[in-house]
């Protein structure tokens, strides 16, 4: 499905190279739920962008379905059935709900089609579908919209880059339900998630740690999540990443 090769990514700063990115590799594979944690600033959401096509790497291989990819931008990654959710979801003035979700369905849409993406991530659909996607929408309405118009995309693969953010508890425990749910519908795509939300963790199929731009520990979920949490020395590896959070 999506491998990564030797990635790198840096910035120029002062008259001097930043590394973001360090030489990081990995692979997701199909049908499988990955989630990608470790310390803010660790570089997690800059390899959500690299996969997506937002910025493009300045070393290494980004293979999807076998073809290289690395120089495609997010548009031609789009139609490649790579769906991205933004860890801010855009506004957009004068479209409303049901045109969005129309739009990343790519066909059109019944009211009832449109209401059964919005009733999954928790919002009452019918107060929701014909409002404009604008200011009077909060931070968790907007996420949970985003999310609802990646379902009707329907990608092989689903990136989403810290879904919890800005979100409160009810909707929190809204997105987990959405992410089981699609962990159990998984047939033919994946899904690949920014998180350091223990619950999403929970739910891995497989979890990369990422720090200083390279990968720490990856593996399993039953290999990896017990380094991070439910031990005394998990406890002390969490303390660590809070810290440089």
């Amino acid at each position: 499905m999506l491998t990564l090769n030797h990635i790198r990514y840096e910035v120029e700063e002062n008259d001097q190279c930043i590394d973001i990115i360090r030489d990081v590799g990995f692979t997701v594979g199909d049908r499988k739920f990955v989630v990608i944690t470790g310390p803010n600033g660790g570089g997690k959401s800059t390899l959500a962008r690299l996969i997506s096509g937002v910025i493009r790497p300045t070393g290494g291989q980004i293979l999807f379905d076998g073809a290289d990819i690395t120089s495609l931008g997010i548009t031609e990654r789009a139609r490649l059935g790579i769906g991205y959710g933004l860890q801010q979801p855009v506004r957009f003035k004068g479209i409303d709900v049901k045109d969005l979700l129309r739009i990343a369905a790519g066909r059109s849409l019944s009211t009832d089609e449109a209401c059964a993406y919005l009733s999954r991530v928790g919002l009452c659909a019918r107060d929701y579908v014909n409002r404009e996607v604008n200011a009077s929408l909060s931070g968790g309405e907007l996420k949970r919209i985003e999310i609802a118009t990646i379902l009707a995309r329907k990608p092989k693969l689903a990136v989403f880059d810290e879904p919890e953010a800005g979100i409160d508890l009810w909707s929190f425990q809204s997105l987990i339900r959405v992410f089981e749910q699609m962990r159990e519908e998984i047939s033919d795509g994946s899904i690949l998630v920014i998180s350091h939300q223990e619950r999403i963790l929970e739910i891995a199929d497989e979890i990369i740690v990422v720090a200083g731009g390279r990968i720490e520990r990856q593996g399993p979920r039953e290999e990896v999540l017990p380094h991070l949490i439910g031990t005394a020395s998990a406890v002390n590896s969490c303390s660590r990443l809070t810290e440089r959070s």
